[in-house]
């Protein structure tokens, strides 16, 4: 049997600066990551708001280095945060800040956008995962994204960490997708058969200054323009590094086992977008309860069964990717709940969501 590629990994976490007094989002005035600069160079970004970190794995051979780098990461923006008088959580949305009170970082990328986009990218107060697996070829990355498009809501359902918007319940168990869909060019990706039609797009794009470089193309799953890599954009923010490293372990497990398909002539089914959509629906709204629909056999089917058939499918490639560990750990997700259920327990049991705050941030360390 052919060794498999290495489908190496970069993973990229967005993180909350919070004040630990009032609980509500704060402006680190770039300090986190100016200090972050000195060694971990580009490693860490500002974003957007000024209240956001967003932080990079190098690039990784596996799992067990990209874990042993978030957990690093993590620790690294907690000690430079604690230095400011801060605190930093990890949730797709702040329970309960608004977006009118916070500040823009002064950076000409981000004036552009939002003089472009104005409201719909000043309320942009959201936090993804996002992960990049490495495929040299990208005519199979292209082919992989196509595919791959199926399981996006599966692993959206396992991320999900953002019940709560500027103090609402907000009856989804991630609202984090329904304020991101205001973007233009968001949601899941368009199919293409051969990557000279998807480089035509990008190109077309730019060309009628729809967008002033390809990475504005902020989809679900994309094969990334610069990089080899596909990228999935899709995950809320989630609560802790072993949440975070079982969802990127079974990403990697669904590119390495469509390759292995793809590369034997047995390519997995394409679905239509419209029938993808509503499982993405459901996994907003009800995270790993109720059900998704199962396409093959036309019927719903509980979500959490669906995530047990994903397991079995990846199955025989997991131990080649040395990942079994970190996957296993999905059977603890489905007992204990996603992010978003967590929140919402707590703040059934307190009413009061500073103390979900408190939570988030106390999730964000466990384990460090």
């Amino acid at each position: 049997m052919k060794k498999l590629p290495a489908f190496t990994l970069g993973v990229e976490e967005e993180y909350q600066i919070i004040d630990p007094e009032t609980r509500d989002l704060r402006s680190h005035l770039s300090k986190i990551v100016d200090g972050a600069k000195t060694f971990l160079n580009e490693q860490v970004k500002a974003e957007m708001h000024q209240s956001v970190v967003e932080v990079g794995t190098n690039i990784c051979n596996n799992v067990k280095e990209a874990n042993t780098e978030i957990r690093f990461l993590r620790s690294k923006i907690v000690d430079l945060a604690e230095k400011q008088g801060l605190i930093v959580g990890g949730a797709g949305t702040h329970p309960f800040s608004k977006w009118q009170d916070q500040l823009i970082t002064d950076d000409p990328r981000y004036h552009t956008i939002v003089n472009e986009l104005q409201d719909a990218a000043r309320s942009n107060l959201i936090f993804g995962m996002h992960c990049h697996v490495g495929i040299e070829n990208r005519e199979i990355g292209l082919q992989l994204m196509n595919q791959a498009c199926y399981f996006l809501p599966h692993i959206f359902a396992l991320s999900t960490n953002s019940p709560f918007w500027e103090a609402r319940q907000t009856g989804y168990k991630s609202f984090r997708t329904k304020v991101f869909d205001k973007f233009p060019r968001t949601g899941l990706p368009e199919y293409f058969d051969h990557v000279a039609s998807y480089d035509k797009y990008l190109d077309t794009l730019v060309k009628t200054n729809c967008i002033d470089n390809p990475k504005k193309i902020w989809w679900d799953l994309r094969l990334h323009p610069f990089y080899s890599t596909i990228e999935f954009r899709i995950c809320d923010m989630m609560l802790t590094v072993q949440e975070t490293m079982c969802v990127v372990a079974i990403i990697q497990a669904i590119v390495a086992k469509l390759y292995k398909l793809t590369v034997a002539n047995t390519s997995f089914n394409i679905y239509r977008l419209a029938l993808i959509k509503e499982n993405k629906f459901r996994a907003a709204r009800y995270g790993l309860d109720n059900h998704m629909i199962d396409f093959g056999l036309q019927k719903e089917v509980e979500t959490k069964s669906l995530i047990l058939e994903l397991l079995d499918f990846i199955d025989d490639v997991v131990d080649e990717l040395g990942s079994r560990e970190h996957i296993d750990f999905v059977h603890t997700m489905m007992k204990n709940g996603t992010g978003a259920d967590k929140q919402l327990a707590v703040y059934e049991q307190t009413g009061d969501l500073t103390k979900v705050v408190d939570f988030i941030t106390g999730e964000f360390t466990k384990g460090l």
